[in-house]
């Protein structure tokens, strides 16, 4: 929960410090085509900085509000003069700073104005007001004629009705029941606001709270009358919800009491800030739960190893959450994330270049999991390399070999490789061949036969269809027989165990049928050395087996 109040606390920071109503106007020329000094001609030649809509607006309220009404004065396309452009002036300020909306940043800052209507390329609306008799649309409009100044001032039909609309405002003023200690302004806003900016809302935030508490009783009773639903109980009240609730509260207060303006944008812009944090905050705990709902769903159904790519899949989704609020709060406070999008799509590009090797041993991260190809636990077969996986991560595959070293293997090979896995065959292949002396008679490699199908016939962990002994092949040195069978075992020092038990019994069987297993034989040939000497006697042969001797 501290992060969340972090990110609120730094983006509310950022919201009332620079407030973007109020920051400076600044209108950037285009240079000229061949001289560098044409830059500079294009900035406003109005020191009241009336040459845009917005310009005019801001530097209106501001001239206002600092009480210098012959100034304010000037911002106004009246013919009246002297006191009376002076108290005109003082009643349009009056209006606009009781009932003008908070976002100034919507009106336009160029020197041509928002061209809302084609037709009238010389009028502007910067806002509208709530009246009596309906709405009523606050009208700049743009005077004067090449080559002098046109500047931007109040149209006379908005000050033609301003005196009726400055007799109906009824303000209420929460600065009236206010000590005159906390009258003081800050920033242009009164310490009695920053007072409850700081103090009451943080404490209405905890007091919200254990409000949830009191529904205990209903989901109490709902639990006993529908068990299966599993219900639980609400505790306190979430965090983003109480966000919710302060922002729906201060929108109801701002539309019932007629704040002054530079009140009503910090507490506009504090309900907005509310609403875009709750709304991150609620996607990251959306993301969490569906996180630990898939992981128990999929962890139920043996698939453990999700449990890594889920994390990184909830990792990117928190940050496309995060960097979708920080868009929505550029684009509410006037800024264009344009330029901000293609600075990180070049430099995501950049970064994926730069790091595609690790991208692949990602990928094939993903594709063994997914493919279940290997899983903690098994006995797999790599090349030349044998071992147990030991861990299946992101980028690489830990193989504890046999001699007990652990080997990091990247993903991307793994992914590419032909991989044998040992540990999950069904059955294991029981296959040998041997060979009787030659001298072993017809009888006896029967008995040897019908002993050993009987002994494979009748263990329990031989698999029947696929027990055979047959004999084969008249070898160079002996009478071979093959013996093919499929083994149950649980593992391979199981498996180990069974077939010694086997290998012994065929011994056994081979001893009592009165036949010998046979060695290989060689036979020698010695002849005379000189070829051409006088043959005295025959060569002799000699077939020699000294094992069998």
């Amino acid at each position: 929960m501290h992060p969340f109040r972090l990110a609120l606390a730094g983006a509310l920071a950022v919201a009332l410090l620079s407030p973007s109503a109020l920051r400076a106007q600044s209108d950037a020329g285009a240079p000229g085509a061949k001289t560098p000094a044409a830059a500079p001609a294009e900035v406003s030649k109005d020191a009241l900085g009336r040459d845009t809509p917005r310009g005019a607006l801001l530097g209106f309220m501001r001239t206002a509000r600092d009480g210098n009404d012959e100034a304010a004065a000037a911002y106004l396309n009246t013919s009246l003069r002297g006191h009376a452009a002076e108290n005109l002036a003082r009643q349009l300020y009056i209006v606009l700073d009781s009932r003008l909306p908070a976002r100034l940043n919507e009106v336009s800052d160029r020197a041509e104005g928002g061209l809302a209507n084609p037709l009238k390329p010389d009028i502007d609306v910067v806002g509208s007001i709530n009246t009596a008799s309906g709405p009523l649309s606050i009208v700049v409009e743009r005077v004067g004629r090449a080559p002098s100044p046109r500047l931007w001032l109040f149209s006379r039909q908005t000050l033609d009705v301003i005196p009726d609309v400055y007799d109906e405002v009824n303000r209420v003023r929460v600065e009236g029941y206010v000590p005159r200690s906390l009258k003081i302004r800050i920033g242009g806003i009164g310490l009695f606001h920053w007072a409850l900016f700081f103090l009451v809302v943080p404490l209405l935030y905890r007091l919200i709270g254990p409000v949830g508490r009191l529904a205990n009783p209903i989901v109490a009773r709902w639990r006993r009358r529908y068990p299966s639903t599993g219900t639980a109980s609400p505790g306190s009240v979430p965090g983003f919800v109480r966000l919710l609730l302060l922002a729906v509260a201060i929108r109801w207060l701002l539309a019932t009491l007629d704040l002054p303006l530079l009140e009503r944008q910090l507490w506009s812009n504090v309900a907005a800030m509310f609403v875009m944090v709750a709304v991150v905050w609620m996607g990251l705990l959306a993301n969490s739960q569906l996180e630990r709902y898939l992981r128990r769903r999929l962890g139920a159904a043996g698939h453990d190893q999700i449990a890594t790519p889920l994390r990184l899949v909830r990792r990117v989704a928190d940050v496309l959450v995060l960097a979708a609020g920080g868009i929505v709060t550029l684009k509410f406070y006037g800024f264009d994330p344009t330029a901000a999008l293609a600075g990180l799509g070049i430099g995501g590009i950049a970064v994926a270049l730069a790091a595609q090797k690790t991208l692949e041993n990602v990928i094939g991260g993903l594709s063994i999991i997914f493919d279940k190809a290997v899983r903690v636990g098994d006995f797999l077969k790599l090349g030349d390399l044998s071992g147990t996986v030991d861990y299946v991560g992101l980028r690489s595959t830990r193989i504890r070999t046999l001699d007990r070293t652990v080997l990091s293997v990247p993903n991307g090979q793994i992914a590419n490789a032909t991989i044998e896995t040992l540990s999950s065959r069904d059955k294991f292949w029981f296959h040998h061949f041997f060979g009787l002396r030659y001298g072993t008679t017809a009888l006896q490699m029967s008995a040897v036969l019908d002993g050993i199908q009987q002994r494979l016939g009748s263990h329990r962990s031989v698999e029947h269809a696929s027990a055979r002994a047959r004999f084969v092949r008249v070898g160079p040195s002996s009478l071979d027989i093959e013996l093919f069978a499929y083994l149950f075992a649980d593992d391979w020092v199981k498996f180990l165990e069974i077939q010694e038990a086997l290998l012994l019994d065929v011994m056994e069987i081979v001893e009592r049928a009165g036949a010998v297993i046979a060695f290989p034989s060689q036979t020698l040939y010695f002849a005379d050395a000189n070829p051409f000497a006088p043959v005295t006697g025959g060569a002799a042969t000699a077939a020699v087996n000294p094992r069998a001797r």
